[in-house]
């Protein structure tokens, strides 16, 4: 038998402002306003995403729901996907995802789902990029991860099959 035992490390900061580089606020300020753009009129759960590639460029984007869940879509992976088919060269290095959901003292604020984080992962393996996540709270709260593999650590990938 072996065990087999895993960490990882989150920074949790009260506002996303006192993030240290202008650059990254603004990425999660325009994933805030993503999310006011979210077609979400079933589950009135809104999300917003943006990414940010090497050259500094930002792409944005929300969820869409359908009538028939399954056919709808997380914003990470709207944002994601328009991205690497927009500019499949460039390399996408920092992700920041925002909901409204009210959150409680001391409350996380809700992460990317699993097929959110597995496709989240690809791109990392894509690029040969770690993707660096800031997860935004309704209360303005980041929590902050330098890696996907942090979200997914025993992930399904590519050396997988």
């Amino acid at each position: 038998m072996k065990d087999i035992s895993y960490s990882s490390s989150i920074k949790v900061l009260d506002d996303y402002h006192d993030l240290d580089d202008k650059q990254i606020i603004a990425l999660c300020e325009r994933s805030i306003d993503a999310m006011k753009d979210a077609y979400a009129p079933y589950s009135k759960f809104s999300v917003g995403a943006a990414i940010m590639q090497d050259n500094g460029y930002i792409i944005q984007g929300n969820n869409q729901e359908n009538a028939v869940y399954p056919l709808g879509l997380c914003a990470e992976r709207v944002t994601l996907y328009a991205a690497s088919s927009q500019h499949p060269d460039r390399t996408i290095t920092h992700l920041a995802v925002t909901t409204a959901k009210e959150l409680s003292e001391g409350e996380l604020p809700p992460f990317p789902c699993g097929s959110c984080r597995q496709v989240l992962l690809e791109m990392e393996q894509r690029y040969k990029k770690d993707i660096k996540l800031y997860v935004i709270g309704s209360n303005k709260s980041v929590c902050v991860l330098e890696t996907v593999k942090d979200l997914l650590p025993f992930a399904f990938s590519k050396s997988s099959l």
